[in-house]
């Protein structure tokens, strides 16, 4: 039984593999990218440390922050905003949404495609 509470990591311990902040993770949880294993009987989530690790091999993690940083600056959100919601830097947030709108320039998703 030990073996399986050991398996088990607290959002904080989760995000921090991942690097994400924790509320970041909860959205996750929220959107179903990355669902707790548990939910203690005190309502606090516990995600397997397999699932995490999976997570962040597969590079879905930076993928999906970046998917969701140019959703929230599309949505209107400054840059600086989005950048505080995300715990990084504003000159970062900047790179990461150029980036972005080239790629979805270039696939035609915001040029009258």
């Amino acid at each position: 039984m030990s073996a399986d509470f050991d398996d088990l990591l607290k959002p904080r311990e989760a995000a921090a593999l991942l690097g994400v902040r924790t509320t970041t993770l909860a959205r996750w949880a929220r959107d179903g990218l990355l669902k707790p294993a548990v939910h203690t009987p005190g309502g606090h989530r516990r995600y397997r440390r397999g699932e995490v690790l999976a997570v962040r091999a597969a590079g879905t993690v930076k993928r999906r922050f970046e998917e969701d940083a140019a959703r929230l600056y599309e949505q209107g959100w400054p840059i600086r905003r989005v950048a505080a919601e995300f715990g990084v830097s504003y000159g970062m947030m900047r790179r990461i949404l150029v980036k972005q709108t080239a790629l979805r320039t270039r696939t035609g998703r915001m040029e009258g495609a």
